[in-house]
């Protein structure tokens, strides 16, 4: 931004406030930093892709930008791989997606996948004694989500260490197969 003219820095802080991030936030330098050097129809493309793929509402689409407008810098392709995904395999509702965007920083395969394949098979199993909330369990960090969720069930499920490292480098376990 040191080198931009003023006047294109100008244009850039309107443009981060009009995607909702009000100036004094923390998240007003990562909108500045998504909108920089994006002309506005890209933008406004972006925004209209956004509403279509996670099927958001204008003031959806507001919401999840004003928390993380790094999506602008999102391909569509892992957007739209991360929207069939959350809404279709996993069953969120948009609107739960929209008040929680930053689980669409996560890797797809190497995060978002294999946690939701793990939370499944001890539910189907019995083996956990609540619903969980998948943001919360997408959150965790790596050290967390093993010590809660897989170092627990060794006895249980011996093989669930084992299936999980397999899911996050790509493959699909057997164990993990749902029908």
């Amino acid at each position: 931004m040191l080198s931009t003219s003023l006047e294109r820095t100008r244009a850039m802080v309107e443009c981060a406030q009009g995607l909702g991030v009000p100036r004094g936030s923390a998240m007003f330098k990562h909108a500045l930093d998504a909108v920089s050097f994006i002309s506005e129809d890209k933008i406004a493309a972006k925004v209209d892709y956004l509403k279509k793929t996670f099927r958001w509402s204008d003031a959806e689409v507001g919401m999840a930008l004003s928390r993380s407008p790094m999506m602008l810098r999102r391909s569509k392709d892992a957007l739209r791989s991360k929207s069939e995904f959350l809404i279709s395999e996993v069953g969120l509702e948009p609107e739960y997606i929209a008040h929680r965007p930053a689980m669409l920083n996560y890797s797809l395969d190497g995060r978002l996948r294999p946690r939701y394949y793990v939370v499944k098979f001890l539910k189907a199993n019995g083996l956990l004694d609540r619903d969980r909330d998948y943001y919360a369990t997408f959150t965790l960090v790596e050290k967390v989500f093993v010590r809660r969720y897989v170092c627990p069930y060794k006895e249980a499920a011996p093989q669930l260490a084992e299936d999980y490292d397999a899911a996050r480098s790509g493959e699909l376990p057997a164990n993990f197969k749902f029908t």
